[in-house]
């Protein structure tokens, strides 16, 4: 059977993020929110994720300021920065396996990340996340989601999709229709990661980490 990871990048945002997590209560849906820490810091952020982490949903590192990605400005000082003062922020709800997912715009390559942030995630032991369908929530038009979403869809075994709280709680309407067609598609949707996203698991590379590496000449 397909399956289908929900992710909710870039929040929690006061206002979006609970109207997306009563959504994700009324579905029965668990999901993963990889935070910002700026977010998390800011008037109402840690009450949100404390919310999201009582209910059963993953909360994982999204970088401090999602700046520019640490595979194009990713020294030392940089990294520990905006991973490891984002960690201390979600103190107390990160998952286990600390999740920590590179921000980009959406592409996979080594704009994501550094040598050294690669080497700050391996001596802290984390588990980097990626994913296979970002179909835009942010852009104009807004809608325009759904369509590619579904597209991308086809013929994966396992989708990892990615969504803004802050734009998918304007859009519940159309997030509803997705989820019925996911059930009519008879495709399970699942709170854990596939092998092919996850490009570090508790510091350790994996075959997919190949994906954020420069391409050989």
């Amino acid at each position: 059977m397909p399956k289908l990871t929900f992710t909710f990048d870039n929040g929690p945002w006061p206002g979006a993020t609970d109207a997306v997590l009563d959504f994700l209560a009324e579905r029965s849906i668990k999901a993963s929110f990889f935070v910002v820490g700026e977010r998390i810091a800011a008037e109402g952020g840690r009450a949100l994720a404390e919310r999201a982490h009582s209910e059963g949903h993953y909360i994982a590192n999204h970088t401090l300021t999602h700046g520019t990605p640490l595979g194009r400005d990713g020294g030392r000082e940089r990294v520990q920065r905006e991973i490891g003062e984002t960690e201390k922020l979600i103190d107390g709800l990160a998952h286990p396996r600390k999740f920590f997912r590179p921000n980009g715009s959406g592409a996979l390559g080594p704009h994501l990340l550094s040598p050294e942030a690669i080497a700050y995630l391996q001596e802290h032991a984390y588990t980097v996340i990626t994913w296979n369908n970002v179909p835009g929530d942010w852009l104009a038009p807004h809608e325009d989601w759904y369509e590619t979403a579904l597209k991308d869809l086809e013929g994966a075994d396992w989708t990892v999709l990615v969504l803004h709280d802050q734009h998918i709680a304007r859009m519940l309407d159309l997030l509803a229709r997705f989820c019925d067609e996911l059930q009519a598609r008879g495709i399970d949707i699942v709170q854990d990661f596939p092998a092919s996203c996850t490009v570090m698991e508790k510091g350790r590379p994996t075959p997919a980490m190949d994906q954020l590496l420069p391409v050989e000449a």
